[in-house]
C-alpha cells in the first residue's frame, strides 16, 4: 500500500458526502454504458461504505446494461488543485497535482419500492443546512407523474480502492507553503486533514 492508498472510512464518508456525483459505468468492456449519478452512502457500524444509494432515468441506456449484468464501477473524484511551485515557495520544484478518488466495485440493483426513498435521502442531504430547505412535497402533482420515469437502485459494495494524493510526500515546509498560498480552500482542508503524525 502507498502513502496516498492510507485512508479509513471516515474519509471515504466525506468524501462520498462532499462530492455524491459519481461516474457509475457498467455493461461490461464490449458494451460500456456509463452516466454521472448523485448516490448516498450507507455505511455499517464500524464506518465502512456497504451500498450505495441512487436513481436514474429509466430510459437511461445504463439501466439496461446493469439490468443485464450487474456488475458495476463506481468512480468518485474528490477535490483536485494544481501545484505550482509558487505555492510551494520554490523555483526548483516540480509542479504537480493533488487529488482524491475513490473506485468502487459494486452490484446494482433495481428496485422500484426503493426510488421514494432514494429522492427522499438525495434531497435529504442535498438540502441540508440551508436557510429554507426544498422538500419534494413542494412539487405538488408532478412528483407522481415524475415517479413514472426514473427508477431507484442499490449498488451493494464489493470492493473499494482509492487515492487520495494530498501532498503526503512533501516535507513539512513545503507543505506548510501550500497550504498557506494555495486558494482552493476544499484542497486546503483536505490536505490538513491528511496531516496526521505531523507535528
Amino acid at each position: 500500500m502507498t502513502l496516498f492508498e492510507r485512508f479509513d472510512g471516515a474519509d471515504v464518508r466525506k468524501l462520498i458526502e462532499d462530492y455524491p456525483l459519481a461516474w457509475v459505468c457498467g455493461g461490461g468492456a464490449a458494451a460500456m454504458e456509463a452516466s454521472l449519478l448523485p448516490l448516498i452512502g450507507r455505511f455499517d457500524e464500524d464506518g465502512a461504505l456497504v451500498e450505495l444509494i441512487g436513481h436514474l432515468a429509466r430510459s437511461n441506456p445504463l439501466r439496461a446494461a446493469l439490468t443485464a449484468d450487474p456488475r458495476a464501477t463506481i468512480l468518485f473524484e474528490g477535490p483536485d488543485s494544481y501545484i505550482s511551485p509558487d505555492h510551494a515557495g520554490m523555483r526548483d520544484w516540480a509542479p504537480t497535482w493533488n487529488y482524491a478518488q475513490l473506485r468502487v466495485r459494486a452490484d446494482v440493483r433495481f428496485d422500484a419500492a426503493l426510488t421514494e426513498y432514494a429522492l427522499e435521502r438525495l434531497v435529504e442531504a442535498m438540502e441540508k443546512g440551508r436557510l429554507r430547505p426544498w422538500t419534494i412535497a413542494e412539487l405538488g402533482d408532478r412528483y407522481r407523474d415524475m415517479l413514472g420515469h426514473i427508477v431507484g437502485f442499490r449498488a451493494v459494495v464489493t470492493g473499494l480502492t482509492g487515492k487520495f494524493k494530498l501532498g503526503q510526500d512533501e516535507r513539512q515546509q513545503t507543505r506548510a507553503s501550500i497550504i498557506g498560498s494555495l486558494p482552493d480552500a476544499d484542497m486546503v482542508a483536505w490536505m490538513q486533514r491528511f496531516d496526521r503524525g505531523r507535528t
